[in-house]
């Protein structure tokens, strides 16, 4: 098997973006290896070598950034945790996640629920609404705010700050001054909570992340630097927001696409945590993650180059047959042994379990007081970038 093929793969490309799943089911049958010259990339596309290539973080490196801009910059990566490679990322994902703990995600059952009356009782028996931009977009934000402990005051400020971070232009997508400028404000505003809560803690992650204790490899402790903290909080509230709204948007669709199942969930509840985990699978939110490798790797007959960009496309090794019978075809009662959308091995998504809650409370809440609606297709908008893939605005008329 060789990477040359007549099939075209660009992530910038936003005709490919609306409908790309013929394109990445010629990759994984006529290039599985595919080699873009135009951008320097190369691109994995099957579930088996997205899923090896996950596992394997010193070969498949994230240390130079994980989008296709960040790679081709040449200027490096932030020092983010996702930016950094193990075992310095191990000892930091251990710290972090002991913030993150299952007692302070349980205890947003309530706030989450609560976010979601509060965006969608307005609603109810108006016709309709923007499903992504009036609660898709916002709910998520508002969950990640609470979680971090930005106070009521300051929540309308930070709300507009976090949803500035997302503001796209032509041609350089999200790196652009309106955006960087705001990341750098709600870094700033994140460094003066964190410098608060060394004098006056709370019971909020603000207070976990600057009291956690970090073991180096000569045995000694030390705890995270504002930088350090403040940078985790950028991570999380731009992972956590981006892709929640993405996920809800295409939670919109896909259950106004097959209404049949949009029955099942509402005739059965308890299938809406498996709906979850098939809308992961059938629409990732995030379907590109950009590596860098680390030394020479051959796959099916092609040799990718030590030092080469390479995409691991998780949404197509979410629809790859090979792993997922008739993986076009959207079915809540799928088994599901183990999708890619969050992710795999070291830099497996630390908020999954939080973006799972606020799936499945948001679906409860949709479908208690909107059992059907049909989308206004001509009304909806998508967004692209070459890593997060969906819908900025989804009108549906209820």
């Amino acid at each position: 098997m060789t990477s040359t093929t007549d099939v075209y793969y660009d992530p910038y490309d936003t005709d490919i973006d609306a409908e790309p799943y013929e394109v990445w089911r010629r990759m994984r049958d006529e290039a599985p290896v595919y080699r873009n010259d135009r951008f320097d990339f190369w691109a994995l596309s099957r579930h088996a070598d997205v899923d090896a290539a996950s596992r394997d973080p010193r070969t498949f490196s994230s240390a130079r950034g994980t989008t296709l801009e960040l790679l081709s910059s040449g200027g490096g990566a932030p020092r983010m945790m996702i930016f950094i490679d193990p075992p310095e990322h191990s000892r930091l994902r251990v710290l972090v996640s002991r913030a993150f703990t299952p007692r302070r995600i349980s205890a947003l059952h309530e706030q989450i629920r609560e976010q979601c009356r509060i965006l969608l009782d307005p609603h109810v028996g108006g016709g309709g609404f923007d499903y992504v931009a009036d609660f898709g977009a916002q709910l998520p934000s508002r969950v990640i705010s609470a979680l971090l402990g930005v106070s009521p005051a300051d929540q309308p400020r930070i709300l507009d700050v976090i949803n500035t971070m997302f503001h796209i232009e032509p041609g350089v997508g999200m790196i652009n001054d309106t955006a960087l400028n705001a990341m750098f404000e709600l870094h700033g505003y994140l460094v003066e909570q964190l410098a608060e809560r060394r004098v006056r803690p709370r019971d909020d992650m603000f207070t976990a992340l600057v009291q956690a204790e970090l073991t180096e490899d000569d045995g000694s402790t030390r705890r995270l630097d504002d930088q350090e903290a403040a940078n985790f909080g950028v991570l999380l509230v731009s992972a956590g927001t981006e892709t929640v709204a993405r996920l809800l948007g295409w939670a919109g669709l896909a259950l106004a696409d097959f209404p049949d199942q949009r029955d099942l969930l509402v005739d059965d509840p308890g299938l809406i945590p498996g709906a979850i985990e098939e809308l992961l699978r059938y629409e990732a939110p995030s379907p590109s993650q950009g590596r860098s490798l680390t030394r020479d790797v051959t796959l099916h007959g092609v040799t990718i180059p030590a030092g080469s960009n390479v995409l691991l496309l998780t949404g197509s090794a979410g629809r790859d047959e090979r792993a997922f019978p008739n993986p076009d075809v959207f079915d809540v009662r799928r088994r599901i042994e183990a999708h890619l959308s969050f992710g795999l091995g070291a830099h497996y998504c630390l908020g999954a379990a939080l973006a799972r809650l606020e799936g499945r409370i948001a679906l409860e809440e949709t479908l208690r007081r909107f059992p059907r609606w049909d989308v206004d297709r001509a009304g909806a908008v998508r967004l692209h970038t070459s890593t997060v893939r969906g819908y900025k605005n989804l009108p549906i008329a209820v």
